[in-house]
């Protein structure tokens, strides 16, 4: 299993958020580029990097220092948050990022995810950020109506490969991640899913393993010592 350390950012900032609430934010780590550093040297395979600005407001906020971060990584680079146009997918593509997240475009703009499908597909992933089951958008402020299941049948059909689940309820809490959900994610669909949210010790990684889950971002959980990126076997 890999494990892709978390650099959620705010204005420069490496920080963590509870349950997705803006208000409810914390500081965490060293400055972006030392936290990456660190994280490589301690055995990171990919990192998973979150404009939380953008996420918010709907563009590429942190774009400058995302793409100093890809510059400087020695790994592949995961990035999320305010990617809703086919320019900002080219200039992080160009910048060096080997995966954009996509999560309210996929949901608000078809036509945005389908010319992103047919043009940058081997980088392409959806994020879905569920709470009570239902689908939320921008920086998970807004929740829909939509089924997480219904959602990521049609993210298959459209061709999308890779879903990076996150059960916001249990993001930044880690009470432990929500692996009934996960497991029914699983056995909906074909793709590749990527667990988010609630990893707070080594046996909740084994009980990803467990299920068939090959990749976890985690968070809080790494920067208070509690798992490393190593993880499980």
């Amino acid at each position: 299993m890999k494990v892709l350390p978390a650099i959620d950012l705010i204005d420069g900032k490496c920080v963590r958020l509870y349950q997705g609430d803006f208000n409810q934010t914390t500081q965490v780590g060293s400055d972006p580029e030392t936290q990456l550093a660190t994280f490589i040297a301690d055995g990171a395979e990919i990192v998973h990097i979150v404009d939380l600005d953008g996420a918010r407001n709907g563009e590429a906020r942190q774009y400058d220092l995302i793409k100093k971060l890809c510059e400087r990584s020695t790994v592949p680079i995961q990035v999320g948050g305010g990617i809703r146009t086919l320019e900002t997918i080219k200039n992080l593509v160009d910048a060096g990022a080997s995966r954009l997240v996509l999560g309210t475009a996929a949901l608000e703009d078809e036509a945005f995810l389908k010319a992103a499908l047919e043009e940058y597909a081997e980088y392409i992933v959806v994020g879905i950020d569920a709470k009570d089951g239902k689908v939320a958008t921008r920086g998970w402020e807004t929740l829909s109506e939509i089924n997480y299941i219904d959602f990521a049948k049609k993210m298959e059909a459209l061709g999308v490969k890779t879903i990076v689940f996150t059960d916001i309820s249990r993001d930044g809490t880690m009470s432990g991640p929500n692996v009934q959900a996960l497991q029914d994610l699983m056995k909906a669909v074909s793709c590749k899913i990527v667990a988010s949210g609630g990893v707070s010790k080594n046996e909740d990684l084994q009980a990803l393993a467990d299920i068939g889950v090959e990749e976890v971002i985690v968070g809080k959980a790494i920067y208070e010592g509690k798992v490393t990126v190593m993880g499980v076997s």
